[in-house]
């Protein structure tokens, strides 16, 4: 194997976290590889406009900003490598990654997979999302002033998502496969309550319906199922918000490192660690709470400087090799 298969950082994935720790590590000499996988740049790429992340006061466009992030990083040295990594092995260092079939040998290794939200999987859901639907009320709320919103789901996301977007939407329904929510008593309890909340029961969408309009898309409505009746109709609506939760991008892992009953990386208090040394996580693959582009970028910084830190601590020297670095 050649010496350019061998590297002192390793990034599994992109987005902001994946990029920001790029950034770092290659400031600091390292010279980071980025596996970028299926979706370089990660869930803002399919995103519109971004307008809650600092320095872009007028906004950005989500595949703009993540463009921006990888020149910054490739400024410094970075290597960005668009193929998809199929295999890892942690139980020892240097550890090994696998992307189309070719090994590579990493000291440390950063994992900023991410987490996808769940989908309906509906083809017309697909076409209008960052044109009316959306999986996250935080980021795309604002865009919905005075509008009527759908939100589908039941659990405390979807009454989270709901309650809060009561601030900008004059109306958001809740639509819901049952008769009854999931949602903890208290998070069901304030949705009750509040004027702007109604409830969509026993109902599912089974197709977003909508326009294009001299090449702007939005939506008009949902075509709607009673799961009881079977009885389909059109409903009349600004914007769909998806509330199912999210599934975080971690199979690849499974039996090698520590996660969430839900498949969260966990890391050490105060730090971006797993419970393997050199191995690090950083973004919404290890954040089921705040899932925000900044936050991500964040906790990429913190990886890298962990990464930095883990390595100064260790004799990173040729002996350390597989023989066939040597």
């Amino acid at each position: 194997m050649p010496d350019n298969n061998h590297h002192k950082v390793i990034i599994v994935g992109s987005g902001p976290a994946g990029l920001t720790a790029a950034l770092y590590t290659a400031r600091a000499n390292l010279n980071p590889i980025v596996f970028e996988g299926m979706q370089p740049g990660g869930q803002l790429t399919i995103t519109t406009e971004v307008e809650n992340y600092p320095g872009f006061p007028k906004g950005v466009m989500g595949p703009e900003l993540m463009d921006l992030f990888r020149e910054q990083a490739q400024k410094f040295g970075a290597q960005s490598i668009y193929q998809e990594v199929t295999e890892v092995d942690f139980s020892k260092r240097p550890f090994r990654v696998v992307a189309e079939n070719t090994t590579h040998y990493g000291e440390s290794v950063i994992i900023s997979t991410g987490a996808s939200a769940k989908l309906l999987k509906l083809p017309s859901e697909t076409e209008y999302m960052g044109h009316g639907v959306s999986a996250c009320a935080t980021c795309d709320g604002f865009f919905f002033k005075n509008m009527h919103v759908a939100v589908v789901g039941g659990g405390d996301t979807a009454m989270e998502e709901a309650t809060f977007l009561t601030k900008f939407a004059s109306k958001v329904s809740v639509i819901h496969r049952r008769h009854e929510l999931r949602a903890s008593k208290v998070m069901q309890e304030r949705a009750f309550k509040n004027p702007k909340i109604e409830f969509v029961w026993d109902s599912v969408v089974e197709e977003v319906l909508g326009k294009n309009e001299g090449g702007r898309k939005s939506i008009t409505g949902l075509k709607l199922k009673n799961v009881k009746t079977g009885a389909v109709s059109e409903f009349k609506c600004d914007g769909l918000f998806l509330a199912i939760g999210h599934q975080p991008n971690t199979k690849l892992f499974e039996g090698q490192l520590d996660m969430d009953a839900v498949g969260y990386l966990t890391t050490k208090s105060h730090s971006t660690a797993t419970n393997i040394p050199g191995i690090f996580a950083a973004g919404d693959v290890a954040d089921p709470t705040y899932r925000q582009a900044v936050s991500a970028a964040g906790t990429g910084c913190m990886a890298a400087i962990d990464a930095e830190r883990f390595l100064a601590h260790q004799d990173v020297g040729r002996d350390q090799r597989p023989v066939c670095c040597q």
